[in-house]
């Protein structure tokens, strides 16, 4: 017998045939197809017969615990444990789009996983997600899963093999984050903000770190750089957040929403480190500086760091320029510790700015 469980607000219930049309409405929908392995095109008979046959049919054969979600006496989405034997189970959900970003399915992946602990006597719990389902990796953070890695081409999804991500919850883990998931709030003063990136950032991306200029003093960056390295460089930005190390920031004018630089904090919070490109369109403006400047206040006062750090190389008269109209203060020189875009090495000049240095410069 499929048991019903809630917590006054989701209940998890045996699916019923009047769920199709919902189900239905929830596969078609092109964040379950992305991220999913829902049949595309997908039609009210494939969701009758995941109602009426499939997931009863997991009770049966004791394959996989599949619940209908239901929230505010709606169908809300499907959430299941699929049986792998020896205590294991793989963790799997999807929401109906009216249901996302309410908290109705953690709610229910709650429920699922304390009653799948204690009345299926579960020792492990897998979660399995494509690579870039941000959404599913940070329900899965929230829920205490450790996120172990990432497996190349494993996850099958109609006819191809995805990367995936791949995290573990033990019975006796806590049902909390393990780690600090980071965030890159706007934050918005003297003409600019610091934002979040967005797809539409790519094309400017690309073009502020194929210049010239930002080639020859960031060695590090991709040459010659086109979208696909746009695109991978927000999916290093959304990774650094993840996994506490690193915040960063597009920043724009605050009128216009065009990129016009990079910010960011790195190696919070042990080795903080201030970083920024700009794209050749705002430099000469004095905008680098303002905007580096918020990512400065936001360092202290925010994430309440004790120090911040800063390097450039010796040559670079500009970045230099920067961080000392930020009252940043020369701390040392790495002698031959960087190389520019054509290979040559040059001196590494240091810079850092103490709490109590930012504190007093703010109150004056």
């Amino acid at each position: 017998m499929i048991p019903t469980l809630t917590d006054g607000v989701v209940t998890l219930r045996p699916h019923r045939p009047d769920d199709a049309e919902a189900a239905t409405e929830q596969s078609r929908d092109p964040e379950s197809q992305r991220w999913t392995r829902v049949p595309v095109p997908y039609e009210k008979a494939d969701a009758e017969l995941f109602v009426t046959r499939l997931m009863p049919g997991g009770w049966e054969d004791d394959s996989e615990w599949g619940f209908a979600l239901e929230a505010e006496g709606r169908y809300a989405g499907t959430v299941s444990l699929r049986n792998e034997g020896d205590g294991r189970a793989e963790i799997g959900y999807g929401a109906h789009p009216w249901a996302r970003g309410r908290g109705y399915v953690e709610r229910g992946l709650r429920l699922l996983l304390e009653w799948g602990f204690a009345e299926r006597d579960l020792h492990t719990v897998i979660w399995w997600a494509h690579v870039g389902n941000w959404a599913s990796r940070r329900l899965a953070w929230r829920l205490g899963f450790a996120i172990e890695g990432t497996v190349r081409d494993w996850q099958p999804q109609r006819g191809e093999l995805r990367t995936a991500w791949v995290g573990t919850l033990l019975r006796a883990d806590p049902r909390e984050p393990r780690s600090t998931w980071l965030t890159n709030p706007v934050v918005a003063g003297d003409g600019v903000q610091l934002r979040p990136f967005t797809d539409a950032d790519v094309p400017r991306v690309v073009e502020g770190i194929g210049d010239p200029g930002t080639q020859h003093w960031l060695a590090f960056l991709p040459r010659d750089p086109v979208a696909a390295d746009g695109r991978r460089y927000l999916e290093q930005v959304r990774e650094r957040l993840a996994t506490g190390h690193t915040v960063t920031w597009a920043w724009s004018a605050a009128d216009d929403d065009r990129l016009l630089g990079v910010v960011g904090i790195y190696r919070v919070p042990e080795e903080a480190e201030l970083g920024y490109w700009t794209h050749p369109e705002a430099r000469g403006r004095g905008l680098t500086v303002r905007a580096a400047r918020l990512a400065v206040r936001h360092a202290f006062e925010e994430l309440r760091l004790d120090r911040l750090a800063a390097y450039a190389s010796a040559p670079n008269v500009a970045s230099l320029g920067v961080l000392e109209s930020l009252g940043m203060q020369r701390a040392g020189v790495r002698r031959q510790a960087a190389t520019t875009g054509d290979g040559t090495v040059v001196d590494l000049v240091g810079y850092d700015l103490l709490a109590s240095e930012y504190a007093a410069a703010a109150a004056t």
